[in-house]
């Protein structure tokens, strides 16, 4: 493992980041981070789409003051992992399996660095997909808190008959490279402005994220390609038809979520014994980037679900 770059001017993390490049199984160059900031264990975070790993600084922040360390990885095609196409503006993967392969180095990489046990997730949005993948596959998790996860995508019904046939189509002919239509190849904190925005309600967290991408564009990605959005409504669907893990979980949603399909997340918890699932209201679909009483109480309820569930 070599060391990997690390933008620390607009992270906001604790101080001693180790940050490292994997290769993946197929070959693929992934990017990883960790803080060895607290010995309860370790929170390994899944990111969203179009994410990276300097965003979650302040989340590293609040849970090594909660005493756990945090591990972070730059998922294939975002961030400074490799881009699969030549065009490095679209979020483009070619099977969303293939994400697994992300997490198996990822967990080698927590391994090597000996980061202390137990381990926890914490999935957001598309991120959720792949940890809820992953668990179902055996990863050696205490307990998860999901964040908005992407467990379908939110469209209007009569389009999401449109939006199978015409991203199957676009993958079978070679398309699949292509942008899905309304897309745009600039990040969408660029691109948004604050008022109306489907990230946040706060403007401190949406000038945060801005100035990320102003300062480092090298992490930006724009709007999927049509084979994403093939893969990703493939994978969604098959985590539907599956039973719940036996796992303890805390799932967490805004009230005002307009980017993953809600109700996929209702359905889940609905058959998810045990679990916890809160609606916050006044909130959109960046959970732990909204305003500090709904950012404290988010880190305070993992750590509680984490802290009951070490042994």
């Amino acid at each position: 493992m070599e060391p990997a770059p690390f933008y620390d001017d607009v992270a906001e993390a604790p101080d001693g980041a180790t940050c490292v490049w994997l290769t993946c199984q197929d070959g693929v160059r992934i990017r990883a981070a960790h803080w060895r900031s607290g010995d309860k264990g370790t929170v390994l975070i899944f990111p969203g789409r179009t994410e990276y790993i300097e965003k979650y600084g302040p989340a590293a922040s609040e849970f090594a003051a909660r005493g756990y360390a945090t591990a972070i990885v730059d998922w294939r095609g975002q961030g400074l992992a490799d881009r699969l196409l030549e065009d490095r503006a679209p979020g483009h993967v070619d099977r969303f399996s293939d994400y697994q392969l992300d997490v198996a180095a990822f967990m080698d990489f927590v391994r090597a660095e000996d980061l202390p046990g137990p381990f926890f997730v914490v999935g957001h949005s598309m991120g959720g997909c792949i940890g809820l993948r992953a668990i179902h596959d055996g990863l050696p998790v205490n307990a998860v808190t999901f964040s908005a996860p992407m467990w379908g995508i939110l469209m209007k019904f009569i389009l999401r008959p449109v939006a199978w046939g015409l991203s199957w189509l676009a993958t079978v002919t070679g398309q699949g490279h292509r942008m899905v239509p309304s897309t745009s190849p600039l990040t969408y904190v660029l691109e948004a402005e604050f008022e109306g925005n489907v990230l946040t309600r706060t403007r401190e967290m949406f000038d945060f994220m801005r100035h990320q991408m102003t300062v480092h564009s090298d992490l930006a990605i724009g709007g999927p390609t049509m084979r994403w959005l093939y893969e990703a409504l493939k994978e969604t669907r098959a985590l539907h038809r599956m039973p719940s893990p036996d796992l303890p979980c805390l799932t967490v949603l805004g009230a005002e979520e307009r980017i993953v399909h809600a109700q996929a997340i209702h359905d889940r918890m609905a058959r998810w014994p045990g679990s916890e699932f809160d609606l916050v209201g006044n909130a959109e679909h960046e959970l732990m980037m909204e305003g500090p009483e709904t950012r404290a109480k988010f880190y305070d309820r993992a750590a509680a679900l984490f802290d009951a569930n070490r042994g």
